[in-house]
């Protein structure tokens, strides 16, 4: 990974971590969701999920820092960094919509809309910078899984 200014992959980085800390504050206390709900079976403990999205969210800001410096063309740069731009709107929308809403249905539409920009984003990434589409596979496999524990929850609680 040649990086061209570590400011601006910092600030890439820092974007995406704010994309998650953000929609952790409009969600706002979720520490009793569970309480609420029976939980699919393969549900990790509660301290899992912020370790893990911190790790991804600094993944796609790294990806995203390498599809802006690549040297592909403006075109392919901006449609990656639209659908990036689209993927992360998409994340910030899930957890309000499941936690705070309690919506788990409604929450599953926005997690397959979400698994379906990643998949568009990961292959327009492709297209400008390879190693950027590759960091982001651990992102989609993980967004997967939410999307069955998402699913799995709305069936289970009679939400469907």
């Amino acid at each position: 990974m040649k990086i061209k200014s570590y400011t601006e992959l910092f600030i890439f980085i820092v974007t995406a971590e704010l994309v998650g800390v953000l929609s952790a504050l409009v969600t706002g206390n979720f520490s009793g969701f569970f309480d609420k709900y029976l939980q699919p079976p393969l549900m990790p403990p509660a301290w899992v999920f912020p370790v893990v999205w911190v790790i991804l969210y600094a993944l796609m800001g790294i990806s995203a820092y390498l599809v802006y410096s690549s040297d592909g063309s403006d075109e392919a740069q901006k449609l990656a960094l639209g659908i990036y731009a689209a993927q992360l709107a998409a994340n910030f929308s899930w957890s309000i919509v499941f936690f705070r809403f309690e919506e788990l249905l409604g929450a599953a539409g926005v997690i397959i809309l979400l698994l379906v920009l990643i998949i568009l984003m990961i292959a327009s990434f492709r297209q400008v910078s390879p190693p950027a589409a590759v960091l982001n596979i651990p992102y989609l496999l993980w967004v997967i899984f939410a999307a069955y524990l998402n699913i799995a929850a709305a069936v289970i609680n009679k939400q469907v």
